[in-house]
């Protein structure tokens, strides 16, 4: 099969690996629909260091079953599945309270998705099978499920977002427009998205964003606190310490910061200033296989549509490309079509 393997910053190619076959009973083979890359990918895009064996990339994916194991119960052949970024097997005592990333028996070296097939392993647990046509024009909005949306609600779960509540999203990228999306669904109302790009917060006004601030640091700080006094919820979907200073600087006294980004620093502001503000730091890597089936819904009768945040389609082939564009800041999120 044909998959894309990044060997080091700024090197992506495509190129022949062995299909995947099934190693476990709980294991299926998968072949991919439509995959993306991630904003998560970029981080190593950046700074990978160069290897020999190279690193099958690739986390968001659906794609039809076809094959799997003896132990598989649930999918089968012909099945059209999404399947959420992490495996879980749905079951132990992490999955049970909705912990699906950190599930004992989740991880394990499996195929990218970016690629013509994957074998995806407890699968069981982990695909989603999905009611509509491997041609349906919601598949965009489908494969969002399988991080960027499901981060998203994260993000306005973890920070507590509810009706008539005010809300800041720091980034414009794909998750912080997801992030949007959900703050909306659960009923906040007024968004304020900081971020610089228009297309992006153009499209993130359209998802329920009330007011954008496209200025950084403190002079962004200041008019956010200009426009709403400081806000009881933050959802910070970047990751890096600048968009974290962001966030403390916006937010009141008691309220919530929900962290989505993947941190690009070790170390942050812990010491008597912000102890003294009682602020709540949660967030983190999302359980979206506890998020997949309260969204499908949603996503089902078109309430929420987070296909829209792919706003370029890449041939397998031309996943180098998808990558180079996303860096440069030329495609907000890149969709792959084997």
């Amino acid at each position: 099969m044909r998959a894309a393997v990044m060997y080091g910053a700024g090197d992506v190619r495509v190129e022949d690996r062995p299909d995947p076959k099934i190693t476990q009973p709980t294991d299926a083979v998968v072949r991919v629909v439509a995959s993306c890359v991630c904003g998560s990918d970029l981080w190593p895009y950046a700074s990978m260091p160069a290897t020999d064996t190279g690193r099958p990339m690739g986390h968001e994916f659906l794609g039809i079953v076809e094959d799997t194991g003896a132990d598989v119960t649930g999918p089968a052949a012909g099945d059209l599945v999404v399947a959420p970024f992490t495996y879980s097997d749905n079951t132990c005592d992490y999955c049970a309270k909705g912990l699906h990333i950190s599930c004992r028996y989740g991880f394990d070296g499996v195929d990218g998705g970016q690629g013509e097939a994957v074998r995806v392993p407890q699968a069981t647990g982990t695909v989603v099978k999905l009611p509509v046509n491997a041609d349906s024009a919601l598949l965009p909005s489908l494969l969002a499920l399988s991080d960027v949306m499901t981060t998203g609600h994260h993000g306005a779960v973890t920070a507590g977002v509810g009706r008539g509540d005010t809300v800041l999203v720091v980034g414009d990228g794909a998750v912080g427009l997801c992030a949007v999306i959900a703050a909306k669904r659960l009923g906040a109302e007024r968004i304020v998205l900081a971020g610089r790009h228009e297309a992006r917060t153009d499209l993130g006004r359209d998802f329920g964003a009330t007011d954008v601030v496209a200025v950084r640091g403190e002079e962004g700080i200041a008019r956010i606190r200009e426009l709403t006094g400081g806000v009881d919820k933050v959802i910070e979907a970047v990751g890096t310490r600048q968009t974290f200073d962001t966030a403390l600087g916006a937010v009141r006294d008691g309220g919530t910061i929900s962290r989505l980004g993947v941190p690009q620093y070790e170390e942050g502001p812990i010491g008597p200033a912000v102890f003294m503000r009682n602020i709540t730091l949660t967030g983190g890597a999302s359980p979206a296989r506890a998020y997949i089936e309260q969204l499908l819904p949603d996503v089902l009768n078109g309430a929420i549509a987070p296909g829209r945040v792919f706003d370029q389609t890449f041939s397998l082939d031309q996943t180098p490309g998808a990558y180079q564009a996303m860096a440069d800041r030329q495609v907000l999120k890149a969709l792959i079509r084997p």
